[in-house]
């Protein structure tokens, strides 16, 4: 279980940091919203925790952010703040789970596996295909990056799981072509490169995934 932990207190975040580990969760630490929202898109998180009050952008702006990306993924509040209305807003803006300072390490871990079930439903697990930080699901025919589910028209979805099923070799635009048009299919249209191109656009935002092979055709790799 992966879980991201945005904590600005040093005395706080080591003590939430080792509690988890000895809990054989593995967490890492953003001490900022900014850097959370970095780290975000490199792993595939199971469970966020954010206190509200931070440098620069708040823990409410912070989910905000999450679900205005369509990341549903779960978030428990940490705050001191105790007042009914901080609570209402942080759950109306789309947290999960909003836990007051000073806390009960017990409670924190019963609400962490709570929310960390709601996690498995987002990346389903079975008869899935891993990459770097790509799920994909060929049961349900989704894919998640990270833990953002990313559109894929059937094609495309056909077209990345080929790729994904050939990876680090380079294949030839025919190959391509033959496997997920079908042999009869036009040899001199250009459809490969186009639904690539559409690949690159919905997947490669910050990262490179499909590589051209010069004279052949492409490959995907890490």
């Amino acid at each position: 279980m992966q879980i991201l932990l945005i904590e600005d207190d040093k005395r706080i975040s080591d003590f939430i940091l080792k509690g988890l580990e000895e809990s054989n969760y593995q967490a890492t630490l953003a001490t900022t919203a900014e850097d959370a929202l970095n780290l975000y898109l490199k792993e595939a998180w199971d469970l966020i925790i954010v206190d509200i009050m931070l440098p620069g952008m708040d823990g409410i702006q912070f989910i905000q952010t999450l679900r205005y990306k369509k990341n549903n993924t779960p978030v428990l509040v940490l705050s001191a703040l105790n007042a009914v209305d901080d609570k209402v807003k942080a759950l109306d803006y789309g947290a999960d789970d909003y836990m007051i300072k000073p806390f009960h390490f017990d409670e924190l871990l019963s609400r962490v596996r709570a929310l960390t079930r709601r996690s498995r439903d987002i990346r389903p697990d079975k008869n899935s295909v891993a990459f770097l930080d790509l799920l994909i699901d060929l049961d349900q025919y989704k894919v998640y990056k990270g833990n953002e589910e990313i559109e894929l028209s059937p094609k495309e979805f056909r077209l990345l799981q080929y790729l994904l099923a050939n990876r680090n070799k380079a294949l030839s635009r025919i190959q391509i072509l033959n496997a997920v048009w079908g042999i009869n299919f036009d040899s001199q249209t250009n459809i490969v490169d186009v639904y690539i191109s559409y690949l690159r656009t919905k997947l490669e935002t910050d990262r490179k995934y499909i590589y051209t092979v010069k004279g052949i055709g492409y490959m995907i790799k890490e």
